[in-house]
C-alpha cells in the first residue's frame, strides 16, 4: 500500500508546489504594479500572499479553485445555474450520449470493417482521414446544418462527441476482432463454426480487452467533444458555458474550476469503465 500510494503523493506534491511556483511567477507583475502606483514596497512574504490572493490572476493558485470549486457545489443548490454540479450534469448528458453514438457506430463499423474486404479498403482510410479535421471546425458546421433543419439541444453536441469518440473504438475493435491467430481460427474452422459461430465465440470474446481499452479513450474524448460544441452555441449551461463565461469577464478562477470538474468528471466515468471491464473479463475468465 505505501509503495503504491507514495509515488502518487509526491507526483501530486510537485504538481502542487509547481503551480503555486507559477502563481507567483506570474501574478507578480501586477502585484508588483499595483504596490507601486500605492507608494509602497512588498517584501517577499507579502507579494507571495498577494500573488495567491488576487480577484482576477493570470493563474489562480489551487487553493483558489478549490474555494471555488467548493462555493459552486456544496455552497450552492444543484438547481442552480451557478452550480458546478448543474453545468456537469449538462454536459455529462450530451457526453453519455454522444459516447453511446460513438461506441455504437464504431462496432458496427469495425466488424464491417473486418468481415468485408470492400469496406476495408474504401472506408478505413476515410474514418482515419475524418480524424485530421480539427473538431473546432467540424462542430459549428455541425450545429449550423442541424439548426437548419430543426435539431438543437442536446443532439449536436451529442453528434459532435460521437464524432470525436467513434474513431479509438473502430481501431480498436478492428484490432480485437483480429487478434485470434490462424491456429484459433482454423481450430474453429475444423468444428464446423458457422461465420456468426465464430464471431460470438471467439472473435467479439478475444476484443474485449481491446475493446474497454478504446472506450477509455473515446469516454474521456466523448466529453471534450460535448464541451467543444458548447463553445460555438454561446451555450449558456454546461462546463463549456462556464468557461466562456469566464473568458469573457476575465474569471480565471471560474475558468479553472470547470476545467477541474471537467477534469475529476472524466477521471470518474474513466474509472467506472475500468469497474466494469474488472467484472466482465473477470466473468469471461480472462482476469
Amino acid at each position: 500500500m505505501r509503495q503504491s500510494v507514495l509515488p502518487v503523493l509526491t507526483v501530486v506534491a510537485l504538481i502542487f508546489g509547481l503551480w503555486y511556483g507559477a502563481a507567483v511567477a506570474l501574478n507578480a507583475p501586477w502585484a508588483r504594479d499595483q504596490a507601486q502606483r500605492a507608494g509602497v514596497e512588498l517584501s517577499f512574504s507579502e507579494l507571495v500572499a498577494d500573488t495567491w490572493a488576487q480577484k482576477k490572476p493570470k493563474l489562480p493558485a489551487p487553493h483558489q479553485v478549490a474555494v471555488e470549486i467548493w462555493n459552486t457545489t456544496v455552497e450552492k443548490k444543484i438547481t442552480s445555474k451557478r452550480s458546478l454540479v448543474y453545468h456537469s450534469w449538462i454536459t455529462l448528458s450530451a457526453t453519455l450520449l454522444g459516447f453511446a453514438l460513438g461506441t455504437g457506430l464504431g462496432i458496427a463499423l469495425a466488424v464491417g470493417i473486418v468481415f468485408n474486404r470492400t469496406m476495408d479498403m474504401s472506408v478505413m482510410p476515410w474514418i482515419i482521414a475524418s480524424q485530421t479535421v480539427p473538431i473546432l471546425a467540424v462542430a459549428p458546421m455541425i450545429i449550423v446544418v442541424l439548426n437548419a433543419v430543426g435539431v438543437s439541444g442536446l443532439l449536436p453536441k451529442a453528434i459532435i462527441s460521437m464524432y470525436l469518440s467513434f474513431f479509438p473504438v473502430v481501431v480498436g475493435m478492428v484490432k480485437g476482432l483480429r487478434s485470434p491467430d490462424a491456429m484459433q481460427l482454423d481450430q474453429i474452422r475444423t468444428w464446423n463454426a458457422s461465420t456468426s459461430q465464430g464471431f460470438w465465440k471467439l472473435r467479439l470474446p478475444s476484443s474485449m480487452p481491446y475493446l474497454f481499452a478504446s472506450l477509455k479513450i473515446a469516454m474521456a474524448a466523448s466529453l471534450v467533444g460535448a464541451i467543444v460544441g458548447e463553445l460555438p452555441t454561446g451555450a449558456v449551461a454546461g462546463l463549456g458555458a462556464r468557461l466562456l463565461a469566464g473568458s469573457y469577464y476575465g474569471q480565471t478562477i471560474q475558468i479553472w474550476s470547470a476545467l477541474i470538474m471537467a477534469a475529476a468528471l472524466a477521471a470518474g466515468l474513466v474509472a467506472l469503465i475500468g469497474v466494469i471491464q474488472r467484472v466482465a473479463l473477470k466473468r469471461m475468465g480472462m482476469a
